[in-house]
């Protein structure tokens, strides 16, 4: 199976490789970021169990998880974005971006790559995201990307050592289609 590499406005997704734990780890292992995911800071250690589990799952026949590395201009990963399929033709969107290179676009440009891919490549129906209500950037990224708001998941994901709901969100491909043309 060849390796994905799909090009953004300003970033490039791209499925994961043994040399970007380190790169993994200045995310997940980022309280700054983490603070926004459903899952608390990881060690060193973990960060690259992750990366190698992304791997490794991206062999899979059919591939149920497309977990992909968010690399800037000189391909070094600054992030990840991951669409999860979730039953016929459905998935859910996440995305995070290393503190470090907040501000950039990047968000936007890995959610919006994504989405495309999954509506154009992968045909799916529908794609949600569920945010924290606090993600005040992420909630802008949704909205910006024609999501629409669906309402609350209550005590949605445990984390940082508390229950904390989830604003849900999503977009169909006729709607993505339609933003596509009109832009």
């Amino acid at each position: 199976m060849d390796p994905i590499t799909i090009p953004g406005r300003v970033i490039t997704l791209r499925d994961m490789r043994s040399d970007d734990a380190a790169d993994a780890w200045a995310i997940v292992g980022d309280d700054r970021v983490t603070q926004w995911l459903s899952f608390d800071s990881r060690d060193q250690a973990a960060a690259v169990t992750m990366v190698e589990g992304t791997i490794q799952r991206a062999q899979h026949t059919p591939r149920t998880e497309y977990y992909l590395a968010v690399a800037d201009a000189d391909d070094r990963m600054v992030g990840f974005a991951r669409l999860g399929l979730t039953g016929h033709q459905a998935a859910k969107l996440g995305y995070a971006i290393s503190a470090d290179h907040w501000g950039n676009g990047y968000a936007t440009d890995a959610a919006r790559t994504m989405l495309d891919y999954g509506f154009q490549t992968l045909k799916l129906h529908r794609i949600t995201a569920a945010i924290g209500p606090d993600n005040a950037a992420s909630i802008t990224v949704a909205e910006r990307l024609g999501m629409q708001y669906e309402g609350r998941l209550r005590d949605h994901v445990f984390t940082n050592g508390a229950w904390r709901d989830s604003l849900l969100y999503s977009i169909l491909a006729q709607e993505w289609t339609s933003l596509c043309q009109a832009s």
